[in-house]
């Protein structure tokens, strides 16, 4: 009797440890992408609201986002729905959707390793190694 309360209460514990949250910004037709700031971040419906979706407008004013939760079908068909009319031109609307925390935000850009760019400031000469070197000697020492 004891092994199966215990079954059971740990099965709940993992249980509650399967519910998946994610945070996304949500918003109705902001200009300039305005709503990507902290007071626009929302929790998702637990387990049902998976993805983030962002809905970019083209108007005659102006580019309108949209942003918000949802879950993954009803965003992948949105988005793959509305492909043909995702064109940048007036009147298109483009739709995303993605899975990470905040990924409806604006694109971070990449940070370029700091190694990568003093290798690029300084020109050193191409050091190639042995192995590569080697065999064209050989050929050249049998022939």
């Amino acid at each position: 009797m004891r092994l199966l309360v215990f079954a059971t209460f740990f099965g709940v514990l993992l249980d509650a440890g399967d519910a998946l949250q994610i945070q996304c910004y949500q918003c109705e037709e902001m200009k300039h992408n305005d709503c990507s700031t902290p007071e626009y971040i929302v929790n998702c419906t637990v387990n049902v609201q998976d993805m983030c979706q962002k809905e970019v407008l083209v108007k005659p004013d102006g580019i309108h986002y949209r942003k918000s939760c949802a879950s993954s079908g009803a965003c992948l068909i949105a988005s793959s729905g509305y492909q043909q009319f995702c064109t940048g031109r007036l009147n298109s609307v483009c739709i995303s959707c993605c899975n990470t925390p905040l990924c409806n935000g604006p694109k971070r850009k990449r940070p370029v390793p700091s190694a990568a760019v003093s290798n690029l400031q300084k020109k050193q000469p191409l050091v190639l190694p042995l192995t590569v070197l080697l065999p064209p000697l050989m050929l050249r020492l049998l022939t």
